[in-house]
């Protein structure tokens, strides 16, 4: 299509041309053979020959003269009535000239196309006057012939010019089409516009996060899933704007700009967990990056309320265990006879055993947290960490708000109980104190250890994604407090750290109460508040 139309093009310009130097030349032609007849008819020389006996002996020489300087076809001198003194064919002197005359003979030039003896000429016939009155007539002009011969030359120079920019276009155009070519993988327009189709239905339809970024770490394109999952919103127009000034956590907006890949990297948001993945576009010099986004806030939930089930059946375990033990003593002590010492030590351990549950109990009646503190302190003793809980410990059933889900409580305190018993173990004394209270208009859940504490310097970076003292397994460490810190800001509460008494760090997470009606702390882990709040409770009631 390029071809044929830069074809077309050339070739009206050409006709174009053509037809315009054709007028051109006659045009031309005509006022050169005027100048000519002004200028013979003009000289003096021409005066004088006329006034002698025989003009054409004189005015002959110079018409051939004027001819061949000049470039005309010819020069033709006459009297008055239009008999020849000169001619290019010296036999047609003396004879009418064939030409119309009589306007010269008037005292006008005038130019005309006309067949004479020399064929079809553009002639000029100007009068020679004298004292006001017409002594002679000169007519100049060139042959049809001789115009269209310097048409034909200039013709060829032009279809010359308009062949070699056709073939020129025509190299471009198939230069351009093949790199086209090599641009959309050998895809027409129909192709494209189909595969823009697709393209478009899957990345609205795909539920995960995609970003796809260009070489200047600028929004290149995102789908829905990745404005709901950067919290961007639907109507936020980011395409186009640097990832940098999207209000991301540092430490995400850092794994988007790296250069290297990064895989399966979990980062926290204001309100998610997620699972972040980038590959540059392949294609040899960088052209950008792709970034895949996986929400796994109730992965990390489950998973947390895995660990805790599995820390609950580890001590369910160990306790069997004991169990087993102290009913071997009593089945002894009754077969040696001793019954009194047998049920003096049966009921001594039952004793233990409910004072431990009446002290959770008394201090924390809402079921969730008890079942929570009641599988924690089984495992910090496992581990030779004493769990108590604080005088001023205080919390009733049904005074949390509907907004602040059993789910989020067991990520809070949990985490918090978790590290601080890992702070805690091999310390002297070792002790881990929880405290589970109302104040005002705020729930405060306090948890204190005996370790070494947390450094001032690391007040701030401690409650960071992937920041910990303590030695990396396989998974990675520096979740758990990320996670806390998130639920609490989730939950506009706050969460401090600060150096406790003992020695050891004191983390205060504190939530308000007022149960706003709008569910704020709804949403994913709202919606499976009840399903953790029935397992909770059943945990409870096992412990």
């Amino acid at each position: 299509m390029q071809a044929v139309l830069l074809a077309l093009v050339v070739a009206g310009y050409a006709l174009f041309a053509y037809i315009s130097n054709q007028g051109q030349a006659e045009e031309a032609a005509r006022r050169q053979a005027t100048a000519v007849a002004r200028s013979v008819a003009d000289a003096p020389s021409v005066r004088e020959a006329i006034r002698t006996p025989d003009p054409s002996a004189e005015l002959q020489p110079y018409a051939l003269r004027v001819q061949k300087d000049t470039g005309v076809d010819f020069v033709t001198i006459m009297t008055p009535g239009g008999i020849r003194w000169t001619h290019p064919n010296p036999r047609q002197i003396g004879r009418p000239f064939l030409g119309n005359i009589a306007r010269a003979q008037r005292g006008d030039t005038f130019t005309e196309t006309y067949t004479g003896t020399l064929g079809p000429s553009v002639r000029a016939v100007t009068p020679i006057e004298e004292d006001g009155r017409v002594i002679g007539l000169v007519s100049a002009g060139i042959k049809v012939e001789s115009i269209s011969e310097r048409v034909r030359e200039q013709v060829v120079a032009l279809f010359s010019v308009a062949a070699g920019v056709l073939v020129l276009g025509a190299v471009g155009t198939y230069v351009i089409n093949a790199k086209l070519r090599r641009h959309t993988h050998g895809m027409n327009a129909t192709e494209l516009s189909r595969m823009h189709d697709y393209h478009q239905a899957a990345l609205h339809a795909v539920r995960e996060g995609l970003l796809m970024l260009d070489a200047q770490r600028r929004v290149a394109l995102i789908n829905d899933g990745g404005r709901e999952l950067l919290g961007l919103g639907g109507e936020e127009d980011v395409v186009g704007r640097p990832v940098a000034d999207l209000g991301l956590p540092a430490p995400l907006t850092g794994a988007l700009l790296a250069s290297e890949p990064r895989v399966d990297e979990v980062h926290l948001t204001a309100s998610r967990v997620l699972m972040v993945n980038t590959s540059p576009v392949s294609g040899g010099e960088r052209r950008g990056t792709v970034v895949t986004l996986r929400d796994v806030t109730e992965l990390q939930a489950l998973m947390g309320e895995l660990d805790f089930e599995r820390g609950f059946t580890q001590a369910l375990r160990a306790q069997a265990h004991e169990a087993a033990n102290r009913l071997h003593t009593v089945v002894s002590l009754i077969e040696l006879g001793r019954s009194e010492e047998a049920v003096e030590f049966a009921t001594a351990e039952l004793e233990l055993a409910q004072a431990l549950t009446d002290q959770v109990v008394s201090a924390v009646s809402e079921p969730v947290l008890a079942a929570l503190l009641l599988g924690k302190t089984a495992q910090a003793n496992e581990r030779g960490v004493e769990l108590v809980m604080s005088e001023d410990s205080g919390l009733d059933d049904g005074l949390l708000p509907r907004n602040l889900p059993p789910r989020d409580l067991v990520t809070i305190l949990g985490n918090l109980v978790d590290n601080a018993v890992d702070a805690a173990r091999g310390s002297p004394r070792a002790r881990v104190t929880v405290t589970a209270r109302t104040q005002g208009t705020e729930l405060v859940l306090r948890v204190a250890d005996t370790g070494p504490g947390v450094d001032p310097a690391h007040a701030d970076l401690v409650f960071r994604h992937g920041f910990s003292t303590k030695p990396a397994p396989s998974g990675g460490r520096g979740l758990g407090l990320a996670l806390v810190r998130q639920t609490v800001l989730r939950h506009g509460g706050t969460l401090t750290v600060a150096q406790g008494e003992e020695g050891g760090a004191v983390f205060e997470a504190r939530l308000p109460l007022e149960d706003d009606g709008a569910g704020r702390g709804s949403g994913n882990s709202g919606n499976s508040g009840n399903s953790g709040d029935k397992a909770w409770r059943t945990a409870g009631q096992k412990a």
